[in-house]
């Protein structure tokens, strides 16, 4: 996918999908840090998750978004749907994604919304089938848009026209 995509060449927008507070329990007391699960996309076809753990809440969340534009990826877009339905699986997580028709809109739950809106799409339809944990659900959004073709990718994959590919 897009592992070669310069984030710092695009306007990004960020979205904060949860905070998690965690302590840890030593000798003095408690000590608690918190977790930020952050989404960052262009609107275009480009996303991309990250994880920030600071004492902070706001050095989390700018650890999130550093995290995140290191690990964004290419979601193959048609029009403003996405090409085919597509499974995605990590962990314990399971989301089902679908294309839906022109004013549909994102029918999805909070977490996967995050990722489809900012990776630019407009119509889908979505359910998370097993885990509702944000970071499996975040993790198993990705792996979906990550194994999308394009009807150009595939054409080029079997060595025939598009016509040929979207004919059928």
């Amino acid at each position: 996918m897009a592992k070669n995509f310069d984030a710092s060449t695009v306007e990004l927008q960020e979205r904060l999908v949860a905070v998690n507070r965690v302590s840890k329990t030593v000798k003095g007391g408690r000590i608690a840090r918190f977790a930020a699960l952050m989404v960052v996309g262009d609107g275009n076809g480009h996303v991309g998750f990250g994880l920030g753990k600071a004492a902070e809440v706001p050095e989390a969340i700018r650890k999130g978004i550093e995290d995140a534009k290191k690990n964004m990826i290419e979601v193959p877009l048609n029009e403003t749907t996405i090409p085919h339905e597509v499974l995605g699986e990590f962990g314990a997580g399971k989301v089902l994604l679908k294309p839906a028709a022109e004013g549909t809109g994102i029918i999805a739950g909070k977490t996967v919304r995050a990722v489809v809106e900012l990776a630019g799409v407009k119509n889908i339809r979505a359910k998370c089938l097993r885990s509702n944990n944000p970071t499996n659900v975040i993790k198993a959004t990705l792996e979906g848009l990550k194994s999308l073709r394009s009807a150009e990718q595939v054409a080029k994959t079997r060595g025939i026209s598009v016509q040929q590919v979207t004919k059928g």
